[in-house]
């Protein structure tokens, strides 16, 4: 059975089950000899030779002090929002109603639930965007279980994270975030959160890998794999190194189960920290824009081009008025480095420039004919060129509920689009909407409805507002266009 890969949402049924004597005591055994390790190894005071535990004290050594250090700042999230059923038409009927009442209208209330970190005393907590997506009521809960309703500030479907505001007027513990990039494969990890909605939980592991990129669920793909477990209900909760400090906010696991295998995957702090000041200004998130279109270095195009081993992002397309234009950046260029942190892939060139705030400028390494050449290129967001003019669609087409963009750098980089210059795109289509029943998805860029090209937003707007007996649709999804007729 394959692996499927989970966001830690909380829904499905577990099971407790008592490990036998012997393997319990064996575990244990071994965790208290991992234990003793770490400590010795961190120890300033001790010798850097790691030696095996030499008395029953050496086995006492314990995390605690750590979890006392950053458990206050870890929350529970809760989120809901009130779905309501459509009305059975008979209830429209007034001597219907006179009978048994206004019992049309059916509800039920949807539920999330994930974790979160306070990272800053005003009461700011960072979560994953999936625990509170769509969702309209956010709670959270602290370590010493009082309650507060909590706003939300920003959305970022880009990296899965978000930021909520504590609706209340006092100071808050806070986690320090500690340096992505100084950690090492190997380094000692814990994981704090709320799994299965049990309370908070403390586990620990290591540092499995980083820089994973394969098992992405944001268009940052760019995480740390540990193997400390997390279940359903970690999702926004802290990955923690032995000093304390976040360096991570779990996001996912890969497993058959549901439950941890020791496959999880966190997302880096320095990623998060960009997005915690973006909420802290504006609320809008601005990332550098490259202007070029990557894609990943397969042994087929090293072999091509003489490269001893599949690494880097080849450059595909060069925007003419970006700043890998500017740069002097080249088609047929594979970028290597920026600012002299290796990138294996094009996800990891994302990652490397969205990190990076507005302003000044990244040295970009790349092979070009055998020969190393290097780059500045200006740190500058996407242009609105032309302006996105979004429009909700109101009228009773098959685009009601969605909303709509004139298609820009900007917007093209929000929305990942490939080889997509000019036209309109859908953004978004609201949940059980006409739009979203018909299977318009969002990214979906519409080139004519019945004939008509559809260059603005206000030129579908207008389409859409007329009444077919049938509905001719030509879209363009993920470089395929697609034609269908729709009953009006």
């Amino acid at each position: 059975m394959a692996n499927l890969i989970f966001r830690l949402g909380v829904g499905s049924a577990y099971i407790k089950a008592p490990c036998p004597s012997r393997r319990f005591a064996l575990r244990r055994l071994a965790l208290a000899f991992a234990l003793s390790l770490a400590a010795v190894a961190a120890a300033p005071a001790q010798t850097a030779d790691k030696t095996v535990p030499q008395n029953a004290a050496e086995l006492h050594l314990s995390f605690a002090p750590v979890v006392k250090k950053v458990r206050p700042a870890v929350v529970n999230v809760y989120a809901s929002r009130v779905e309501q059923h459509a009305r059975n038409p008979l209830f429209d009927d007034p001597i219907f109603r006179q009978f048994f009442g206004d019992q049309g209208e059916e509800s039920r209330v949807a539920q999330s639930l994930g974790s979160g970190v306070i990272v800053d005393p005003s009461g700011l907590v960072v979560t994953n965007y999936h625990v509170i997506e769509g969702m309209t009521d956010v709670k959270v809960a602290l370590s010493d279980r009082r309650e507060f309703p909590a706003k939300v500030v920003l959305r970022d479907q880009h990296t899965d994270l978000a930021v909520l505001k504590i609706e209340a007027s006092e100071r808050f513990p806070v986690l320090e975030m500690g340096d992505s990039d100084a950690i090492e494969v190997g380094d000692i990890v814990l994981a704090i959160g709320n799994p299965f909605g049990v309370g908070q939980t403390v586990t620990q592991g290591i540092v499995s890998a980083q820089a994973r990129t394969e098992a992405g669920i944001n268009d940052y793909g760019f995480f740390i794999q540990t193997d400390a477990a997390i279940n359903p209900g970690n999702s926004g909760g802290a990955l923690v190194d032995l000093d304390g400090k976040v360096i991570g906010i779990n996001s996912m696991i890969v497993s058959r189960s549901g439950g941890s295998v020791g496959i999880g995957f966190a997302i880096p702090v320095n990623m998060v920290k960009s997005v915690v000041y973006a909420a802290e200004h504006g609320g809008v998130v601005r990332r550098p824009w490259l202007g070029a279109t990557l894609q990943d270095v397969t042994k087929d195009i090293a072999d091509s081009i003489g490269l001893d081993r599949p690494a880097g992002a080849l450059i595909a397309n060069v925007a003419p008025d970006g700043p890998a234009a500017e740069a002097g950046l080249k088609h047929g260029d594979v970028i290597t480095a920026i600012d002299g942190q290796d990138v294996d892939d094009a996800a990891g060139v994302g990652f490397r420039l969205g990190v990076k705030p507005l302003g000044g400028a990244a040295t970009v390494t790349t092979l070009r004919d055998g020969k190393t050449v290097t780059a500045s290129v200006k740190l500058i967001a996407a242009p609105e060129t032309p302006p996105r003019d979004a429009i909700r669609i109101k009228s009773r087409s098959p685009f009601q509920g969605a909303l709509v963009e004139n298609v820009s750098p900007a917007v093209e980089e929000e929305l990942s689009l490939e080889n997509v210059d000019e036209g309109v795109v859908v953004a978004e289509t609201a949940p059980d909407s006409l739009a979203a029943n018909l299977g318009i998805q969002k990214g979906d860029v519409v080139l004519a409805i019945n004939g008509a090209k559809i260059a603005t937003t206000r030129d579908l707007e207008a389409a859409a507002s007329q009444r077919p007996r049938l509905w001719d649709l030509e879209i363009e999804r993920g470089g395929q266009v697609i034609r269908t007729r729709i009953g009006g």
